[in-house]
């Protein structure tokens, strides 16, 4: 069931009338919504909403026991119990066979033991969200929630249950606790966040997918030039997927009165590579830097710099190999990790970099060209299926002839890239790209109807799927 589907078009209609027809009771209301977020979930693969309700019934279970444990022992051996279910059931179903392929590869050995393992939907967000709760109960920085309703509820919430973004318990389960309260303003900006959301998928993304798709898998016969502009056009069609995802998503908690993490803070602006992974897949990379980098800095902190950048690197090795069992995904992140050197090097790791004036000045535009450079080139193997396919690509581009004309260069395409880009420049300082309750009121009607009409003119409705539910 994805949010561009007349399915689910009709399914929040109905979840939207009744949740708040039952405002008043909130543990009617509550009930609804964990019994929504499970069909919405069933629709997809019943058989996996057993598991799901399983994590969340375990994972309450070991919440109570953590908080009830006495001494840190105890503490960390409900915790440790927690972490083995959670992520061996991650590993087994994202990570069996992968594991089972390498090591038979590697020793020669004939592989008898791979199965048909179907990745349940979500698995790797709710994972990560019940990780978070057990680690912040037993460091005492979460109450344990005792209100089993509200902890599935939190598990399963459907907005956010197929890609994220990766709310922690301190964020979502005290709204849930408490009366949501709808208004007309919120409701306004909800919709508009929406309308973004549909606009970046159904119009850009889908427009491109085509392309990318036909150079990555045709590389071998193309240009330099093509391939490279391949992994440009997917830097766009990965951010219009993801961050339109990420807009309804948010936009959909909010039509039901919660406020979600903020997955995007336009990356596309920032100016060095650190900056682009504070405003990309914000709760990921968050949630890293919280549960893995941090604790891995105080344990290599008598290294000095050398510890610092061994713990950046471990932390974007994990953060590629989040995405899926491929040696491309893990290269991927060691990649990024790699690009943070000169950065630590040069005492600039956190250095937050503002724009001077209305339009960025040559400096500024030559560090966004740099930064966006550095992730198209680590795109590549993001976007390939296995080394070999990487490393082709890779091959094309340092040819002489990517200093030719590429091909599959479509105005309309263009066009396109350069309207989300402008949307996003002009509210770069608001909570998301179409936040323009500034703005005069006929003009803010101009942008509702350009936007719909391109929805309409230039819509892709056949591509409903989004990237990162495969993750």
């Amino acid at each position: 069931m994805q949010f561009i589907s007349l399915v689910f078009i009709f399914f929040f209609s109905i979840v939207f009338a009744v949740y708040w027809g039952i405002s008043k009771k909130l543990k009617a209301q509550n009930l609804f919504l964990l019994l929504a977020s499970y069909i919405f979930y069933a629709y997809w693969d019943w058989r996996f909403l057993l598991l799901l309700i399983l994590s969340s019934g375990v994972s309450y279970w070991l919440g109570l026991k953590i908080s009830k444990a006495e001494g840190i022992k105890n503490k960390k051996l409900w915790l440790n119990l927690g972490l083995i279910f959670s992520l061996g059931t991650l590993f087994y179903f994202k990570y069996f066979n992968f594991f089972i392929d390498s090591f038979a590869n590697l020793f020669g050995i004939k592989n008898t033991l791979t199965l048909s393992i179907i990745l349940p939907l979500g698995i790797s967000f709710y994972t990560f969200r019940i990780i978070s709760y057990l680690i912040d109960i037993k460091n005492n920085k979460l109450k344990v929630e005792t209100d089993a309703l509200a902890f599935f509820n939190y598990i399963a919430f459907f907005p956010s249950m197929t890609s994220g973004p990766i709310d922690k318990g301190g964020l979502l389960l005290p709204q849930l606790k408490k009366e949501r309260v709808f208004t007309a303003d919120a409701g306004a900006d909800a919709a508009r966040q929406i309308l973004l959301g549909a606009f970046k998928k159904l119009v850009v993304a889908n427009s491109i997918t085509p392309i990318t798709q036909n150079i990555f898998q045709n590389y071998d016969h193309l240009s330099g030039s093509t391939v490279a502009f391949g992994a440009i056009l997917f830097l766009f069609e990965l951010y219009a997927d993801f961050s339109g995802y990420s807009d309804m998503a948010i936009g959909f908690a909010r039509l039901l009165g919660f406020k979600v993490t903020k997955n995007f803070a336009f990356p596309l602006f920032a100016q060095n590579i650190a900056e682009y992974w504070r405003k990309w897949h914000i709760s990921l990379t968050s949630w890293l830097t919280e549960y893995v980098f941090t604790p891995l800095v105080i344990q290599f902190r008598d290294y000095d710099k050398k510890g610092l950048i061994a713990a950046i690197i471990l932390n974007f090795v994990l953060i590629g190999a989040w995405h899926g069992p491929r040696f491309t995904f893990v290269l991927f992140g060691l990649l990024h990790g790699l690009y943070y050197i000169p950065l630590i090097i040069k005492d600039k790791l956190n250095k937050k970099k503002k724009f001077s004036g209305k339009v960025p000045t040559f400096q500024e535009f030559g560090n966004i060209v740099l930064t966006m450079f550095m992730v198209c080139f680590a795109l590549v193997l993001f976007a390939a299926t296995d080394l070999t396919h990487a490393m082709g690509m890779y091959g094309r581009i340092f040819s002489l002839s990517l200093f030719t004309i590429p091909q599959f260069v479509k105005i309309k395409i263009l066009g396109l890239i350069g309207l989300l880009i402008l949307i996003d420049w002009i509210n770069k300082d608001q909570e998301h790209g179409l936040a323009i309750q500034r703005l005069n009121p006929w003009i803010r009607r101009i942008w509702y109807i350009s936007l719909i009409v391109l929805i309409m003119y230039f819509g892709i409705f056949g591509n409903a799927n989004y990237i990162y539910e495969q993750f």
